[in-house]
């Protein structure tokens, strides 16, 4: 079997015997004002983070879920979009697509505002997305295209950012690595499939998404995992696993490169009240202010005696400049 074979076989396996905390850290699923998430989605979570951003779910985005796992994330994507067919969710498992409608079904009888209307489960895969272009305000995926190959994995990447509107947003969340994983761990098919094998370092990640033609990219956060141990793994040192939820723009890529933003600030601490440095950036003294990473390190390189650069939060929700 190729690897895709060996990961859609073993997704029909926990889609039909459910497998708790498969993937993930045992999390608890997000809360929100009457919301109840049906025990069988809790079990079924599959996933590393979440891609659900109430700031970026206001009026009612049309939203494009890729690999609908139990219906959890697709059923938090309602909650902000009540509305026929707001959510399409694709997923080329059958016992996945059929576990997720079950699933649904019982949300709609434990929450008065649901319909199952609101999501549509459609076959298909990353690949080959059934949906017309610039279509959708949202695609989503979580710890998914971790398990791709890097040329699979591009193919995905160009795939939402053909269905995205302009201004659209990819949000995801996979498994990240600190370290490249050693080549016998990426050519085991069934750990690629449980999202321990596939991960590609932070750097390796973040540049296929902007050579699909994401302008921006957000970075939400940034946690730890798993750790392949030296024992289990057969690794010569323990590496360890980082979970990344971030947020890519379908916008123009500037002249200068892409803009990343991890949560650095820049703090001018001069003798004037302001700094200018002649391009759109202006420091008020001693007032952090957001920035990209691009725009960190030339500000950082202007005046090192005086523009301190925080270091990354890992955790950016919106403001600052490029």
């Amino acid at each position: 079997m190729t690897y895709l074979e060996t990961a859609a076989q073993f997704y029909s396996e926990v889609a039909q015997i459910p497998e708790v905390g498969l993937c993930c850290v045992q999390s608890t699923s997000m809360q929100l004002p009457g919301l109840k998430i049906p025990v069988a989605m809790q079990e079924m979570n599959y996933g590393c983070g979440t891609t659900v951003h109430p700031t970026e779910l206001v009026n009612q985005p049309s939203v494009l879920y890729v690999g609908v796992g139990g219906g959890l994330e697709a059923l938090q994507f309602a909650y902000f979009s009540r509305r026929p067919g707001a959510i399409i969710a694709v997923e080329p498992v059958a016992a996945m697509r059929a576990a997720a409608t079950r699933n649904l079904e019982i949300a709609a009888q434990e929450n008065p505002w649901f319909d199952t209307s609101f999501v549509q489960i459609i076959p298909g895969d990353a690949f080959h997305l059934p949906v017309a272009d610039v279509a959708v305000d949202v695609v989503a995926q979580n710890c998914l295209f971790n398990i791709f190959e890097p040329a699979d994995l591009s193919l995905a990447l160009k795939e939402a950012y053909r269905v995205l509107k302009p201004g659209g947003r990819l949000q995801m969340s996979d498994p990240i690595a600190t370290s490249p994983i050693p080549e016998h761990l990426q050519q085991d098919e069934r750990l690629r499939a449980m999202c321990l094998s596939g991960a590609l370092t932070y750097e390796e990640y973040t540049q296929l998404i902007i050579k699909a033609g994401f302008g921006q990219i957000e970075i939400r956060a940034r946690r730890p995992y798993r750790l392949l141990d030296t024992q289990t793994y057969q690794l010569e040192k323990n590496l360890l696993l980082e979970s990344l939820d971030s947020v890519a723009f379908k916008v123009d890529i500037p002249e200068d490169g892409a803009c990343i933003f991890t949560g650095k600030t820049a703090i001018y601490s001069g003798i004037e009240a302001f700094f200018d440095d002649g391009v759109g950036h202006l420091l008020q003294r001693g007032i952090p202010a957001a920035v990209c990473d691009k725009t960190a390190h030339k500000l950082g390189s202007l005046k090192p005696a005086e523009i301190m650069i925080t270091d990354s939060t890992w955790h950016y929700n919106g403001g600052g400049c490029c």
